[in-house]
């Protein structure tokens, strides 16, 4: 069972060896290997395994425990029991809080890292007491973690489900489509153009299915389903390669179980199979 995410960004006085450290260097994660798989790295501070860091933020408690992202220094030989791991294959080894956790610890050292000077002035910027927060010393303007949305719609015609192929996927994997909101749009205008734009085709009874914080970089997945209402499929060849009507006993290669888009397609594929074939 999941447990209780707590966010808050005052750490505690007192360090505790159970506090759960998501330390980062290049992308990949320092994680202890046990005999289950990778776990989070836990202990009062990363110099414990002789780890140097060099910027440190509390994220709040996990089951009562602090969590902190780290940023190590630099590539450093992992202790002995530890590893380096993707981010992406240790979210398969972790419940959806611990995952969500550990993608807004990447995003946090990321957007601190990037935002040490003001993007407005160019003078220095310094972090809030009362916030997650950054502030220019000399103009005041106040930056916080960004987070980009971007939709995603399953789109069902009777027993089948439109899937896409995208450019440079080769013949590997199909998906649902996906895009990002712009400037004004509202989730389900972006819905409808995105499927225009992408494939061609007319879509109703727009649902909304549910959300997923996606670290790579900074996204936020917001999924959709809707029924099809018209139109030829056409990928624009732009960003999608092939996008086909499969039936439901009949499903290509889908993206891993750690994506919503993955998750979506079962929950969808499950209730479609219900239907009687014709």
């Amino acid at each position: 069972m999941s447990k209780e995410y707590l966010p808050h960004f005052k750490a505690p006085a007192e360090r505790s060896n159970t506090s759960l450290w998501f330390a980062f260097h290049a992308g990949q994660v320092m994680v202890r290997m046990t005999d289950s798989g990778p776990a989070v790295l836990t202990c009062a501070h990363p110099s414990a395994h002789g780890l140097e860091t060099t910027q440190e933020h509390y994220l709040g408690t996990y089951g009562g425990d602090p969590c902190y992202a780290a940023e190590l220094a630099a590539a450093q030989i992992a202790p002995n029991g530890h590893a380096m791991l993707g981010l992406r294959d240790m979210l398969n080894h972790m419940d959806d809080t611990l995952a969500g956790l550990s993608g807004r610890a990447l995003q946090i050292l990321e957007w601190n890292r990037n935002h040490k000077y003001c993007g407005r002035c160019g003078g220095e910027t310094v972090p809030r007491d009362n916030e997650r927060a950054r502030t220019c010393a000399a103009c005041k303007r106040t930056s916080y973690p960004p987070v980009a949305p971007a939709i995603m719609i399953l789109i069902t015609h009777g027993r089948k489900l439109l899937l896409a192929r995208k450019v440079g996927w080769g013949n590997t994997r199909y998906s649902a489509l996906a895009g990002f909101v712009e400037p004004g749009e509202t989730l389900e205008s972006t819905v409808i153009r995105e499927t225009r734009e992408e494939v061609g085709v007319e879509i109703k009874n727009i649902r909304y299915f549910g959300s997923q914080p996606w670290p790579f970089p900074n996204n936020l997945m917001i999924a959709f389903t809707g029924e099809y209402a018209g139109g030829e499929v056409t990928p624009d060849g732009v960003e999608i390669e092939e996008a086909t009507f499969f039936d439901v006993d009949e499903l290509p290669n889908l993206p891993p179980g750690i994506s919503i888009s993955r998750r979506m397609i079962n929950t969808v594929a499950a209730e479609l199979r219900k239907l009687p074939k014709t």
